[in-house]
């Protein structure tokens, strides 16, 4: 009889506890959350000495078509809510240059281009921003791209030689793209 007078205790302690310990869990939270990460990722990059500038007789000094295939996943692409391409320029050169980027889509038509005249002699490195969404250019550029393609030009002569130790033209390119996940 003891035993089962405190098996009847136990159980109704049990249900006591399972009963005021839990809260009705609310599962609906999920449909008011709004994830919107950042996403940043280097791009290209492209250097160059005066030498080799001046070695080119005629057409470019640089040239290269690179893959670029950060939205060819449509689940990735139709999320992108807003996109930052920044480009940093350093030429120490005695040249005038220009660096043309195409932005090319899967069949190598041109999409967008970003020109860039670059002044000999560069005291301090310079620096672009490209904005893509609401406030500059159209997402479709960014989300159709599958490749750029990068050509650097000498607008100078091929003689000449800059009095830096190391003359040479840089060109870096980094972007932060944001997505909304849900």
């Amino acid at each position: 009889m003891r035993r089962l007078f405190f098996q009847f205790l136990g159980g109704l302690m049990l249900c006591f506890f399972l009963q005021s310990c839990s809260e009705e869990q609310n599962f609906d939270q999920f449909d008011d959350l709004s994830i919107t990460p950042t996403v940043a990722s280097s791009i290209f990059y492209l250097e160059s000495d005066e030498a080799s500038i001046n070695e080119v007789d005629s057409g470019p000094f640089y040239y290269q078509t690179v893959n670029f295939d950060a939205f060819n996943e449509e689940f990735v692409a139709e999320r992108l809510i807003e996109g930052t391409i920044s480009y940093e320029i350093e030429n120490t050169t005695s040249k005038s240059l220009q660096v043309s980027i195409e932005f090319l889509d899967e069949g190598g038509n041109v999409l967008d281009i970003e020109n860039f005249n670059i002044e000999p002699n560069l005291p301090e490195p310079s620096t672009r921003d490209v904005t893509y969404g609401p406030t500059g250019k159209s997402l479709n550029i960014l989300a159709a791209t599958s490749g750029l393609r990068v050509t650097g030009n000498n607008m100078s002569d091929d003689t000449s030689v800059s009095n830096a130790s190391d003359p040479k033209v840089i060109l870096r390119s980094a972007a932060e793209f944001i997505f909304r996940l849900k």
